[in-house]
């Protein structure tokens, strides 16, 4: 089931849940935290199975126009089985029906580190385009891609 998780307390207990146990992606404990943190704040759309969460995401508004998918985590052992794409289509609607004209998304370049260039090949699979790479906006080992998409 994808549902838009409305209490603050759950968004967190739900983005440490799945982030936890994404080491691959979220092994920076900084990083991690502040993930699970700001989800508290953020539109967090989750995904669950006998009321388990498998998955969730988050978008936050970075601009008048735009919002930005600005975490996202679906366990392992669920990943290639179609929820990483309905919790994006979901998230692209609500951001449509909220009057957004433009989708962004931060990952690491690809290239990089194996995990990563999965992760690059799904956004671009949902019809992100390549905007700009920021080299040191994280680290000079993790250049930030940035990926956007037209909602219009």
């Amino acid at each position: 089931m994808i549902w838009i998780v409305p209490e603050a307390e759950e968004k967190s207990r739900i983005a440490r849940l799945i982030l936890e146990a994404l080491p691959e992606w979220f092994g920076i404990p900084e990083a991690r935290e502040s993930y699970i943190k700001e989800s508290a704040d953020e539109i967090m759309i989750a995904s669950t199975e006998n009321d388990v969460p498998n998955g969730f995401l988050c978008l936050k508004q970075t601009g008048r126009d735009t919002v930005e998918l600005a975490v996202m985590g679906v366990l392992k052992e669920y990943h290639r089985k179609g929820i990483g794409t309905a919790l994006f289509q979901a998230a692209k609607a609500i951001a449509a029906e909220r009057g957004y004209s433009f989708l962004q998304v931060k990952t690491v370049q690809m290239g990089r580190y194996e995990e990563y260039d999965r992760t690059n090949l799904f956004y671009l699979s949902l019809g992100f385009r390549e905007f700009e790479v920021f080299p040191t906006l994280w680290d000079e080992w993790n250049p930030c891609q940035i990926y956007v998409m037209s909602l219009r």
